[in-house]
């Protein structure tokens, strides 16, 4: 592995020229694109100007995240079949968002979640609640991103794992480039570089894909067969469930947590469910949810093949041993497979995701910010657009500053399982009020306001007494030992609570909602009367 970090650096400059290069591309568009916006419908939902087939493309560009491509890649060529699960959980999650949400959503909305929370619920409370959580969902998913930023360019430009300025001196440029683009695009600069990334992305695996499964006879018995073979003794245990999850009774119960967080958060990302709002009919947020299904399960077979690629020519071991860890694999068979230029491309690609991904959700950040809390609840109402939308601009700024801190902090940690983490705050805080607001009339704002701030304080809380804070080598702060919750992942246990705090909220309420607004909500998140550029169907 030495010898192969070694090649790696020595050809650094072509990855810089290929970055470089991505780089001022997507600026170009993100210029252009900006010169449209005029009101704060162009920044926060692009002039609902995108189609069905361009939105389910860019959120397939929010959703193939670096956890996807640098994670899960990784968690197949350490872990087998176990890696795989966070694949099929985050694929199976778009049936429930397409199912349950998506629509109705679009409908009852118009920049952000809290709109629909708030339709016929109390304004003010429900407004800060949902724009506290947005917040923090967005502010862990942001960690995940800047730490695959960090263990990606520092693997590129051959830093030593050990050399934690240079890292941080990473994570701050790209940072530095995501607050530039949604400061100048708004959400139509965001979306297209998510556009111009998806296609890169897919179009790099699918050849990485192709390559691998010739070297292997285009068979994927052959490809597995290999990475057994590579992994030594114990081999066998990447084809059987297990590996990672299946040791103790406590592991076990870990998977069933994780693949929960999985399928529920998807619907209550805040950045995903913004995306909605970006189309001019609900007809078309039922296609972007389409398209994205289809995009998204087309690479996460590819994952599959990187992943037992990666295990079969490089090694578990050997990517363990790479500066990024589990999250250099892609990278690195990139690198085998291919030489310095696939290896460019595909870093840039990884590159590209990562500041995609971070500016649609610095951008919902900021809108649930300016749109809920100042625009709505320190005016009242009564903001001015163009004043909203400098808020928002300042904003941006500010989180900016906060997910370049926590990136540094976070450096190291596996992105898929840090993802996992904020699967796991959404599902918790935000989709048992979205559901209970949407199909139950008898919802109350209590009832709402327990399920949120109750569902969040639980994740939050038992994140930070379980072994990913301390408590072990791996840990975030792995000379402490303050763990006394035994799952890495809290939504077995914070999902139900919060569904179970929604519902005991609105039973305990003396007071009701009103009828005619829990009637109007319905209609019109069925059929679309009344919602922005509604076209009934």
């Amino acid at each position: 592995m030495a010898g192969l970090a070694t090649q790696m650096k020595d050809t650094s400059w072509i990855n810089i020229l290929i970055f470089a290069a991505f780089v001022a591309i997507t600026l170009v568009v993100v210029f252009r694109a900006s010169r449209n916006n005029k009101t704060a419908a162009d920044y926060y939902a692009a002039g609902r100007s995108f189609s069905g087939g361009q939105n389910g493309t860019a959120i397939a560009g929010d959703y193939l995240s670096a956890a996807s491509f640098l994670g899960i890649t990784g968690a197949i060529a350490v872990n087998g079949y176990d890696g795989f699960m966070y694949s099929i959980g985050f694929l199976v999650a778009w049936l429930v968002a397409l199912l349950l949400v998506a629509e109705l959503l679009r409908n009852t909305g118009k920049f952000t979640m809290a709109d629909v929370l708030s339709f016929r619920l109390k304004q003010r409370p429900v407004r800060i609640a949902a724009a506290t959580t947005t917040l923090v969902v967005c502010f862990f998913y942001l960690l995940a991103q800047m730490a695959g930023a960090g263990g990606l360019v520092s693997l590129l430009l051959g830093l030593d794992s050990k050399d934690t300025l240079g890292q941080a001196v990473v994570i701050t440029v790209v940072g530095g480039l995501m607050i530039v683009y949604v400061l100048i695009g708004g959400m139509k600069g965001t979306t297209w570089v998510q556009i111009i990334k998806a296609g890169l992305l897919i179009v790099g695996a699918a050849a990485m894909t192709i390559i691998v499964l010739a070297m292997h006879g285009f068979n994927l018995s052959t490809l597995m067969d290999a990475a057994v073979a590579k992994a030594g003794d114990g081999g066998a245990a990447l084809l059987n469930p297990g590996k990672q999850y299946g040791a103790t009774g406590t592991s076990k119960l870990d998977f069933i947590s994780l693949a929960l967080a999985l399928v529920l958060g998807t619907a209550a990302l805040p950045h995903v469910l913004m995306r909605f709002y970006t189309v001019p009919t609900a007809k078309e947020a039922r296609k972007s949810v389409v398209w994205a299904i289809w995009l998204i399960g087309i690479f996460y077979l590819f994952t599959l093949v990187l992943g037992y690629g990666a295990g079969a020519l490089i090694g578990a071991k050997e990517i363990l041993a790479a500066p990024g860890g589990v999250n250099a694999a892609a990278p690195l068979l990139a690198f085998v497979i291919g030489g310095p230029v696939l290896l460019g491309f595909i870093s840039a690609v990884a590159f590209a995701t990562i500041l995609a991904v971070v500016a649609g959700l610095t951008i919902t950040a900021a809108a649930s910010f300016a749109h809920d809390i100042y625009a709505n609840v320190i005016a009242k109402g009564k903001a001015d657009p163009k004043t909203e939308v400098k808020v928002a601009r300042r904003t941006v700024i500010v989180i900016g500053v906060v997910a370049i801190g926590g990136g540094i902090l976070a450096n190291g940690q596996n992105v898929a399982f840090l993802v996992a983490l904020a699967f796991a705050v959404a599902a918790s805080a935000n989709l048992p009020t979205i559901l209970y607001s949407l199909f139950w009339k008898r919802f109350t704002t209590q009832g709402a306001l327990w399920s949120m701030y109750g569902g969040l304080a639980v994740a939050i809380i038992l994140i930070a007494f379980s072994p990913v804070v301390s408590g072990g080598p791996k840990a975030m702060i792995p000379g402490a030992s303050f763990a006394w919750f035994p799952l890495a992942n809290p939504g077995l246990v914070s999902i139900p609570v919060a569904f179970f705090l929604g519902w005991l909220g609105t039973v305990l309420d003396k007071g009701l909602e009103s009828p005619a607004k829990a009637a109007e909500m319905e209609v019109r998140s069925l059929t679309g009367i009344g919602a922005e550029k509604a076209a009934p169907h």
